[in-house]
């Protein structure tokens, strides 16, 4: 079925970025992979390509456009070429939305021209080692000064995803005890300078899978944050943090889709050129019917995902929505990597062919952004069970 979620903008966005990714990642990516991490240059030259101020209002240096299209285009290709642009994701897709709804208007003037140059990257710290899908559990704390000028951080975060690279982290922390009654009072967002004093990044921590996503610890040891660099209303982050998941949890449904979209490419590519018993694997029965199942999984993931595209232009993507279409889309990803592995056979366990990196990149779609656990209790919350 021809796809109508794109217009040709979006598709001659899709044309220079591929041309971009054939030639500026491809040829390296192999050294990337082996360093574990994406040079910080590079995301200069993803500046250059417009990626970080689409959605980043004209009178700031971006191109004002309010769509999240452009952004799963990136995710399409990317899968498809088996490569990564690192932490950058975040950068653009997860940072963005707060600086866009909570920033003041000093705060966007200050920030947003070196978020879209690429020179100041962006990265969240909500994660703790005692917190994951709980953050109202989170236990760093920002206390203000007796003068009323500034913070005072302290704590660690965990598994933040361009920790290493990040200029600026929206950290999330106490600044004030939970109330008895709202355990979710209390937390406030502070966007940090990673260069302040008792600011550290610790490991770049050892994944099974984003061998290129520069994830960190950090910690902050009497961090001082300016008053001014209080994102939002004080006290009132829990209920920001919400407001975002439903684009955080659509772009992981995406990204899943488009990772099962390419599985099914590498395997049919592998198997027409493999030989077996003096015949390509393709042309086996067995071959033709797991590559037909698997194609009609990844057709019904790009139904919801194209459906889910157009509800959060429209502003219409619910919570309910967005858990569904990361359930669906992360569940398929799994099978359908899992079946196109298989048909590598003990190529596909090797880390030199991309089928390899993805079966191990997918895993943690069922686990961020929310556990699938979380989705299915949001999806019953919603169903009035």
């Amino acid at each position: 079925m021809q796809r109508t979620v794109y217009n040709d903008d979006h598709e001659a966005f899709r044309e220079t970025a591929r041309k971009f990714i054939e030639s500026e990642v491809v040829p390296v990516y192999d050294d990337w992979y082996e360093a574990g991490i994406v040079p910080r240059e590079f995301y200069y030259k993803l500046a250059e390509l417009g990626a970080f101020g689409i959605e980043v209002p004209e009178q700031y240096g971006g191109a004002g456009i309010e769509s999240f299209k452009f952004q799963a285009v990136l995710m399409e290709e990317t899968a498809r070429a088996g490569v990564s642009f690192g932490g950058s994701g975040v950068h653009v897709g997860l940072c963005l939305p707060y600086l866009k709804k909570l920033a003041t208007e000093e705060q966007k003037q200050r920030w947003f021209p070196g978020f879209v140059s690429g020179e100041i990257m962006f990265a969240i710290a909500m994660t703790e080692p005692g917190t994951g899908s709980d953050l109202a559990g989170m236990r760093t704390t920002a206390k203000l000064s007796e003068d009323g000028t500034h913070y005072v951080l302290n704590g660690s975060k965990t598994f933040i995803t361009g920790g290493v690279h990040a200029d600026r982290v929206i950290v999330c922390a106490r600044t004030a005890p939970a109330r008895d009654d709202d355990r979710r009072f209390g937390i406030s967002l502070l966007v940090v300078d990673t260069k302040s004093p008792g600011y550290t990044v610790g490991r770049k921590l050892d994944k099974l899978g984003l061998k290129t996503s520069d994830t960190a610890e950090l910690s902050f040891t009497d961090v001082r944050v300016p008053v001014a660099d209080l994102l939002g209303e004080e006290h009132r982050g829990f209920s920001y943090l919400g407001q975002n998941l439903p684009q955080e949890r659509l772009s992981i449904a995406v990204g899943a889709y488009a990772q099962a979209a390419a599985a099914v490419q590498f395997a049919k590519e592998y198997t027409q050129q493999r030989n077996v018993f003096g015949k390509p694997v393709a042309t086996f029965q067995n071959t033709k019917f797991e590559l037909a199942a698997c194609q009609a999984e990844v057709d019904a993931a790009e139904a919801v995902v194209d459906r889910a595209l157009e509800a959060l232009d429209a502003d219409t993507l619910t919570a309910a929505d967005a858990a569904s279409a990361k359930l669906f889309c992360t569940e398929v990803a799994a099978r359908v990597i899992d079946r196109c592995l298989q048909l590598h056979g003990g190529y596909g366990f090797i880390n030199e062919y991309p089928i390899a990196r993805l079966y191990a990149d997918n895993r943690v779609n069922r686990i961020y952004g929310g556990t699938n656990e979380v989705m299915k209790m949001i999806i019953a919350k919603d169903m009035g069970l």
